[in-house]
C-alpha cells in the first residue's frame, strides 16, 4: 500500500560552514496548503524541536507548488465540527485554535531568523504563518486578504494586534472588505519586509547555504541575502498606498455604522485623479470589490473586526491572541460562521443567511457575547502565554 506524502515536509540541510538550515514545507498544494490540524502540530512541534539545536542557525517556512503559500486554515472541518455541536462550542476549535495560535505566538517570539516566502495565495491562517516571521517575504505572485467576513468569522490569527498596527486605517478597512492586497500592498502595510521575483526561491536557498554561519547575528545574515535577492522585473503598483487618504477618510468614524455607511457610500470621485485611463479603471474596479465584499459580509464580523481594532491597538500580542481564542470559539457556538462556510464551500450557493441585514441592527449584546470569556483566568486554552523578553 502506497504511503501519502507528509503534509508537512521537514529537512535538515546542512550548509557550507558546518551548520543546518532547518526547511519546514507545506505540502498540500491540491488544497492550497490550507493549514489543518495535522500541520499546524508538525509545525509547532518541530519548531519547539529545532528552537535550542545551536547547530540550526535559520528556519525557512515555504510550501509545494505555484498556487499558494497557505490560502487559510481547515474551515470544512470546523463546519462539520459545528454542525455535530449543536449550538455549544466544538472541542475541535479549542484544540485547533489553541494550536494554531500557539504556533503563531511561537513564530513571533522565535530566537532565530525565520524566512517565510508568501508566495501565491496567503490568506487567513497563512497570513499568521507570515505576519509572526522575522524575514517576511513577498513576490509578484502574491495575492494576500484576510476574507473572513465572507465567512461569519474575523481576521484571527493574531489580526487584533497586526491591524490597528498598519498605517492610517489600512488594518481596519481591510479587515471590513476582504481587500486583497499584492505584494507591493504587503509591504507598505507592515505585512511583508521584501518583494522580490517569485524565480528567486532557489537562489534564495542557496545563498543561505553558502553563508558562513559562525557569526552571532544570524538575523543580519539572513537580511543581507535576502537584500540582494532580484526584484520582479514588473514589479506590482501599492493600491492601498496610492489610496491612503481615501482609506483613512472612510474608516474614520466612531461606530462601526458610520465606517460602514462611508465606505458603501464611497464614489469614484473619492479617488486620486489619474490621467492614465487603464490605471483609473483598475482603481473604479478595486473600490467596486471592497464594497460589494462589504455589503455581502456578515454584518456581525463587521463589529467585530471593529472591535477588535480598538481593543487590540493597546493589547499585548499574547493579550490578542487569548482575547481572539474566546472570539473564535464564541464564533463556533453562535451559527454565523457555520452559515458563511456553508454558503461559501458547503452548498456554494453564495447566498449566506445572516442573522442581521445591517450592522445597525446587531445588539450591543449580542457583540459583547463575542468577548466573554467561556472559561476561568487558569482554564483558558492559552493561559501558557507570556510574552517573551
Amino acid at each position: 500500500m502506497q504511503q501519502s506524502a507528509p503534509v508537512v515536509i521537514a529537512e535538515e540541510r546542512k550548509t557550507k560552514s558546518g551548520h543546518v538550515l532547518g526547511v519546514l514545507t507545506l505540502n498540500k498544494p491540491k488544497a492550497l496548503n490550507a493549514l489543518d490540524l495535522p500541520m499546524a502540530s508538525i509545525l509547532l512541534d518541530t519548531l519547539e524541536q529545532w528552537k535550542s539545536r545551536q547547530d540550526i542557525t535559520c528556519i525557512v517556512l515555504t510550501s509545494a507548488g505555484d498556487k499558494a503559500f497557505c490560502a487559510g486554515g481547515d474551515i470544512v472541518s470546523m463546519y462539520h465540527a459545528m454542525c455535530e455541536s449543536q449550538g455549544e462550542i466544538p472541542a475541535f476549535l479549542t484544540s485547533f485554535f489553541k494550536t494554531e495560535y500557539t504556533l503563531d505566538y511561537c513564530i513571533h517570539y522565535y530566537p532565530k531568523p525565520i524566512v517565510v516566502w508568501g508566495s501565491g495565495i496567503v490568506m487567513g491562517g497563512g497570513m499568521g504563518l507570515l505576519c509572526g516571521a522575522s524575514h517576511k517575504v513577498v513576490t509578484e505572485t502574491s495575492r494576500l486578504a484576510m476574507p473572513e467576513i465572507s465567512i461569519g468569522l474575523y481576521p484571527d490569527v493574531g489580526g487584533s494586534y497586526f491591524l490597528p498596527r498598519m498605517p492610517g486605517k489600512t488594518g481596519l478597512f481591510l479587515g471590513l472588505t476582504a481587500t486583497q492586497m499584492n505584494g507591493a500592498d504587503a509591504v507598505h502595510a507592515g505585512l511583508a519586509d521584501y518583494l522580490v521575483a517569485a524565480n528567486q526561491l532557489d537562489i534564495l536557498m542557496q545563498k543561505l547555504n553558502d553563508v558562513e554561519w559562525g557569526g552571532v547575528n544570524h538575523h543580519d545574515s539572513v537580511s543581507q541575502v535576502l537584500a540582494n535577492l532580484d526584484a520582479p522585473l514588473s514589479p506590482p503598483n501599492s493600491l492601498i498606498a496610492l489610496h491612503q487618504n481615501a482609506i483613512d477618510t472612510w474608516c474614520d468614524g466612531k461606530t462601526v455604522a458610520a465606517v460602514v455607511d462611508n465606505i458603501l457610500s464611497a464614489q469614484e470621485s473619492d479617488l486620486p485623479v489619474s490621467e492614465d485611463p487603464e490605471a483609473h479603471a483598475v482603481a473604479i474596479k478595486w473600490l467596486n470589490k471592497a464594497q460589494k465584499n462589504l455589503k455581502n459580509g456578515s454584518p456581525i464580523t463587521a463589529h467585530l473586526v471593529f472591535e477588535q481594532c480598538v481593543r487590540g491597538a493597546t493589547m499585548t500580542l499574547a493579550e490578542c491572541f487569548k482575547m481572539e481564542a474566546v472570539m473564535s470559539c464564541r464564533c463556533g457556538e453562535s451559527g454565523e460562521f457555520q452559515e458563511g462556510v456553508r454558503a461559501l464551500l458547503i452548498d456554494k450557493d453564495l447566498s449566506p443567511k445572516w442573522k442581521y441585514n445591517h450592522v445597525e441592527e446587531v445588539p450591543h449584546d449580542v457583540v459583547e457575547g463575542f468577548f466573554s470569556s467561556p472559561w476561568a483566568e487558569d482554564e483558558h486554552p492559552l493561559a501558557h502565554l507570556g510574552e517573551e523578553k
